[in-house]
């Protein structure tokens, strides 16, 4: 029997992110999950990939606002209202999407640029804005700022089969998945077509191609070789490593931890 244990959202892209005992799901991702985003003056997005501290701002949502703290300096905590108020719109850049954001005051601009040492903005992606997904897996599905896909699960004896090929063990953090689950073997996941949480249905549409944010001690924020290196070794396939699943929702509804994961389609 295959049972949700984590879910994590990280409403701030590249961000840390939040474990959560239940949360809301629509075809775009979990509720505030990456929603919200950093992005050059130019509005090109940026990540961990390029710079890695981004690993040690925590965020946390209390009573409708979004808080954001260093997790090892005395940097005063930020607040940002869920939604700007009275803000402009701008043209941003993810990958190769083109998408219309809102933006924040001067002053949260600022705390950003100090704390990771560039000059940037923070912009949230508004309802009224659809960044669609059309390719070969999917077609006429949304997500907000995340790489691709809305949904990434992994199975904890995934992990656990894997860490076997490391002399370190590495945390489940480091592959920044929205769901985990406990039970079954190892890569059970990769056999999966179409999955149901409590009421809620998912197709599973691809592999997850990682890339060097799991490089990223999301303690530390320092880079290291694994787990690509141990990765490529048992984990490639085409050129690409390969660890974890890729969803889209086809329903909306709650979930928690706890609930039974129902293997509804094999492939």
């Amino acid at each position: 029997m295959y049972k949700l244990s984590q879910i994590n959202v990280y409403p701030i892209k590249s961000l840390a992110g939040i474990p959560l005992q239940s949360s809301f799901v629509d075809e775009r991702g979990l509720i505030h999950d990456r929603r919200w985003m950093l992005v050059y003056e130019n509005g090109m997005f940026f990540t961990q990939r390029d710079h890695p501290q981004m690993a040690l701002l925590q965020p946390s949502i209390e009573k409708n606002i979004l808080k954001v703290s260093h997790k090892h300096s005395k940097t005063d905590e930020l607040e940002i209202p869920l939604v700007p108020d009275g803000s402009s719109e701008i043209d941003v850049t993810v990958w190769d999407d083109k998408c219309i954001a809102q933006t924040y005051s001067t002053q949260i601009d600022e705390w950003f640029s100090n704390v990771i040492g560039i000059k940037c903005r923070l912009v949230f992606m508004p309802d009224s804005f659809r960044r669609e997904i059309n390719n070969e897996f999917v077609q006429n599905k949304s997500v907000g700022f995340a790489d691709a896909y809305p949904f990434l699960i992994i199975g904890k004896e995934s992990l656990k089969k894997f860490n076997g090929h490391l002399k370190v063990p590495l945390p489940m953090n480091r592959f920044r998945t929205n769901f985990v689950f406990s039970g079954g073997s190892p890569f059970d996941e990769d056999t999966w077509k179409r999955i149901k949480i409590g009421d809620v249905v998912f197709d599973v549409i691809k592999p997850c191609a990682r890339c060097v944010i799991t490089t990223v001690n999301q303690s530390t924020g320092e880079k290291g070789k694994e787990p690509l290196a141990a990765l490529s070794k048992f984990r490639r396939v085409n050129g690409k490593v390969l660890f974890g699943q890729n969803m889209v929702a086809d329903s909306a509804g709650e979930i928690n931890i706890n609930l039974q994961i129902e293997v509804l389609e094999r492939k």
